[in-house]
């Protein structure tokens, strides 16, 4: 597994489009773990001051090619981009069962929010951040994650999910959190039940948190990812498919809610 984040890591790299692009792997620790994150910031911009910081979490698959890819994506909008590990170094999985294990061991308990939280505290130690103006994003369990990390009362401005598995937010966890939602849903998700969803939007609103929901039509889960017709494929998964104007629409939508957030 160590091989294949090492092969993920230099296909980000052959990937930087531009010469002031810097990625790093970074590696931390939490509670005995050891974890490794990606760095991607342009070096150019850093030089002016602290920047707008952008927390990516991964998929239940793990930190792989794509979360790395979704990072650059940010740090080519200007911002420091952190694709934070929540399994351990190198490890990630193109096995559905697996990746069902290994994110199973975060739901419903502190230590997703924990975890999740010390990848944040990592991006902020790199110095280059306006520890003012950090957002997370997340993708299906980093979704999730991301709702988590904010309930938390971690310093957040905004949180992005892209199709993340919805956590309806208790009163407490209302009274602690301090971002702005922006949740991007697949309108065809079979994942997500209608009332699950309609009791995590009541949460929001109960707990006057701010809040854009947006459901793109004709969209399954995991719509941004180029590469979920394949896993589903290799797992016999129903549900998971990309779509190529939800992921191209719901990328529209999250640039614009960071300029608002971050700017």
């Amino acid at each position: 597994m160590k091989k294949l984040f090492i092969v993920f890591l230099t296909l980000a790299m052959a990937l930087s489009v531009s010469a002031s692009l810097v990625t790093k792997q970074i590696a931390y620790e939490h509670e005995g773990v050891q974890l490794a994150g990606v760095l991607i910031y342009d070096e150019s911009k850093a030089d002016a001051g602290p920047l707008p910081g952008v927390l990516v979490i991964h998929e239940w698959w793990g930190l792989n090619q794509f979360a790395v890819e979704q990072a650059q994506k940010f740090a080519e909008l200007g911002y420091v981009a952190f694709a934070l590990d929540m399994y351990g170094a190198g490890v990630n999985t193109a096995d559905a069962k697996k990746a069902g294990d290994l994110a199973g061991e975060f739901y419903g308990k502190p230590l997703m929010a924990e975890r999740a939280a010390a990848g944040l505290k990592k991006l902020l130690a790199t110095g280059l951040v306006d520890e003012k103006r950090v957002a997370a994003v997340g993708y299906c369990f980093g979704g999730s994650t991301a709702m988590a990390l904010a309930y938390s009362g971690a310093p957040l401005v905004g949180i992005v999910s892209f199709h993340g598995g919805p956590i309806p937010a208790s009163a407490e966890a209302a009274a602690k959190n301090q971002a702005k939602f922006l949740i991007c849903h697949g309108a065809a998700d079979p994942l997500v039940p209608k009332e699950k969803l309609d009791g995590f939007l009541q949460s929001l609103e109960d707990g006057n948190i701010d809040y854009q929901f947006i459901a793109y039509q004709g969209a399954e889960h995991a719509f941004t990812n180029k590469s979920a017709n394949k896993f589903a494929l290799m797992n016999q998964l129903k549900g998971i498919k990309y779509h190529s104007v939800a992921a191209k629409r719901s990328w529209g939508h999250a640039k614009l809610f960071l300029e608002e957030v971050l700017r």
